[in-house]
Formats: structure tokens, sequence, C-alpha cells
């Protein structure tokens, strides 16, 4: 209401009430997962990987807006163009795989929040994960005020993760001529090939493909709603919503690039570079990091969850409720913990699930953009379609070579 109010005499106040999706959709590039990948890509190799967080987001930005366009011109979800579009084995093939990656991605992005609770707070492990899950289900619980609310609850987050990398950046004093360079000009070596590969085959979350065609749905209440120009707004909510998760993963990499690369520190997970922080930043600059990783876990595990009922719902076409699909996807992270099994090594396998699943979410995204019967006027057009087919060709290329790497396979 604030902003309606601000811009109500300016051509941004029509845009304002589209504005939200994307930001939604985009706390998937900035979770637990990203923080990992993105510091030991900055520890490692200083920042000669940050042109791979560039070319990811392009990608990203094409993936993300086709799935808003496929809800907007068709009214419907991914999944539920899948279920109605495709046969009954393929609809419960892609069902399962779905399931098992949005299943998987939520219990790191838990366990992602439990760490910066226990980060933070100095609380053991399984109870913060306990306060983990009371905090997302407060919430999920913000949608009974209006979804709008809740997507001003997941943009806050957004933008106080942003805040904390500005503060992270603006302490450790990176060489900002060495950033540019090696933003615009890619370079890859031997040993940098499979950090760039993970970080960019990690790029582009199945989950959050299924769910940002159905975030855009909500807009259809709006007044006089239009879809030549709901999309036209989508569009700019794209482009700002993923360049801002741009900017924040690429301040995770100078931060780690100026702070530990410089310091010659070795970091190899989230954990030693919240301790490693304090020694060489002080300890606002460490408090600062765990702020942002509890931010992060908690937004992407809400996400998570959300994600995990519209596909459930879609697939199915059955009602699930999303506080049951909250309760049911904390039952595996409590259960890693209380066993002390290694978080960073669930990481891992959340990773391979994804790598697995994302061919199964983008291809039937594209063959169904690319359908001039269901899209009509909205139809991806020749460059789209080669744009896409591309860059489907070249995620899954990364991905393949991602589950390679991780299995023990060397190149």
């Amino acid at each position: 209401m604030f902003l309606k109010r601000l811009f109500k005499n300016s051509k941004l106040s029509n845009f304002i009430p589209f504005i939200g999706p994307a930001f939604v959709a985009s706390v998937a590039y900035m979770d637990p997962g990203n923080f990992a990948t993105n510091i030991a890509g900055g520890a490692q190799f200083n920042y000669t990987l940050l042109w791979v967080l560039l070319w990811s987001n392009v990608m990203a930005i094409v993936i993300q807006y086709l799935s808003a366009k496929l809800g907007i011109a068709t009214g419907k979800t991914l999944p539920r163009n899948i279920r109605d579009r495709f046969s009954k084995p393929v609809t419960i093939g892609l069902w399962i795989i779905a399931e098992l990656a949005a299943v998987a991605t939520d219990l790191a992005e838990f366990l992602g929040a439990a760490l910066g609770f226990h980060m933070l707070f100095g609380f053991p492990l399984f109870e913060s994960a306990l306060a983990t899950g009371v905090l997302v289900f407060a919430i999920l619980g913000i949608e009974k005020y209006g979804f709008r609310k809740l997507e001003y609850t997941i943009m806050t987050f957004v933008g106080g993760i942003g805040v904390a990398y500005l503060i992270e950046v603006f302490l450790a004093k990176p060489d900002w001529g060495n950033i540019a360079l090696n933003t615009a000009i890619p370079s890859i070596s031997s040993t940098s090939i499979y950090v760039a590969v993970g970080m960019l085959g990690a790029t582009v979350m199945p989950h959050v493909i299924y769910l940002h065609s159905a975030l855009v749905l909500n807009r259809f209440k709006e007044k006089s709603h239009n879809p030549k120009k709901h999309l036209r707004f989508e569009k700019f909510d794209v482009l700002i919503a993923m360049n801002v998760a741009f900017f924040i993963n690429a301040a995770m990499v100078v931060m780690a690039a100026a702070v530990f690369y410089s310091n010659g520190v070795p970091v190899a997970s989230i954990e030693q570079a919240h301790e490693t922080l304090a020694p060489l930043l002080g300890n606002f600059a460490a408090v600062v990091f765990a702020i942002a990783l509890l931010l992060s876990g908690l937004a992407s595990s809400t996400v998570g969850t959300m994600a995990g009922q519209v596909i459930i719902e879609g697939f199915l076409d059955i009602k699930f409720s999303i506080f049951l699909r909250r309760l049911v996807t904390m039952l595996p992270a409590l259960v890693v913990i209380w066993f002390g099994l290694d978080p960073l090594q669930i990481l891992i396998l959340s990773q391979v699930a994804l790598s697995f699943a994302l061919p199964f979410a983008i291809v039937p995204l594209v063959m169904l953009t690319n359908d001039r019967k269901l899209m009509g006027a909205h139809a991806n057009e020749t460059k789209t379609k080669a744009a896409a087919w591309l860059i489907a060709a070249i995620v899954i290329f990364l991905n393949v070579l991602l589950l390679y790497q991780t299995f023990g396979g060397t190149f």
C-alpha cells in the first residue's frame, strides 16, 4: 500500500501491483547451496569466475520468463499444463522426478536456515532446526492475510540478504578493476572448471520453474486483468529480480575472493567461512554473514515448500495443505541432524537431485511455450525458440558434467 501511494501519480503505479513473483522465485538463486558454491569459487579462484555468474543469470532470466509466460498465457501452472498435454504415464513420471528434487532441495534449504540459527545464536543444531520449522510455519501463515503480504515478506528477506552482502563487500575492500575485468572477460583453467560447472549447473532450479508459473496467477485477480500488459510487466519483474540475485551472488564471490583468497585462507564450507571471517574482518562481519545465511535459509525453505505444493497439486489434481507439506518435509531434516549426518554431504546430494531433475522441467517448459495452439499469440518466436533450446542444451550438458564430477569422474 505504501508503494502504491508513493507512486500514485507516476507510470510506476501501474507496474507496482505486478512486481513480486520473480522476486519470490529469485530466492532459489541465493539459497544456502549458492552460498557454499560462491564462497568456494571466490576463496579458491579469486574473481576469475564472476563471468560464470553473469552468463548463468542470462540463462535464468530466459527460463524464468518462459515459466511466467506459460502461466499468464494459459492461466495454468506448468505441472497442470503437463498433466493436460502429456500422457498419464509421462505425467506421473515427471511428478515423481519433480517431487524428489523438491524434497531434496527443501531438505538442504531447511538445513541452511538451521545452520544460520546455530551460527548466530549458538543453539545446538537440532534446536536450531526446530526454531527454523516454527519460523517457516509463521512465514507461510502470512498468506492467510493475503498472498501479496507473503510476497512482501519474501522480498524483505531478499532485501536483507542484499544489504548484508553490501556490508560484507564494503568491509572486504575488493579490487574493483579486477572485478570488472573478470566479469566481462571469461577465463577458465583445468583446476577451476569443476567449480565453474557447479556454479553454472546449479543456477536454474527446477522447483522454481514450476513455482513461477503459479505465482503469476495471483495477478489474475487484479481488476481489468490484461494478459498482454501482465506479460510486459512480468518481463520487467524478471529482469529486476534476477539481476538483484546476480549482484548478491557476485557479492558472495567478491567477499570470498577479497577476504579468503587474498589472505591465502582455504575455505571449503559455510561453517568454515563464518569461523574465519571474525579474525579477518571482525565479529560484526561474522554476525552479518550468519544473518544473511539465516534469511536465505528461511526464505528459500518457505519458497521450496510453496513449490512442492504447486507440484503435487498440479501434477495430481489434488488439494494439499501447505502446512502439511512443511511438516512432512521437516522430518527428513530433523532425522539428518538427530543422527549427526554431515549437512555438507546432504547439500551435495540435493545438488545431484537437482541436476537429475532439471531436464525434466526445462524440456516440457520449452515444448509448451513453443506450442502455438496452447500459447496463441504468446507462443515463442523463432529467435526465442532457438535461444530456449540452446539454453536448455547448455544447462543439461553442464548438469550432466556436474553429475559425472559428483560421482568421481574426471576430464
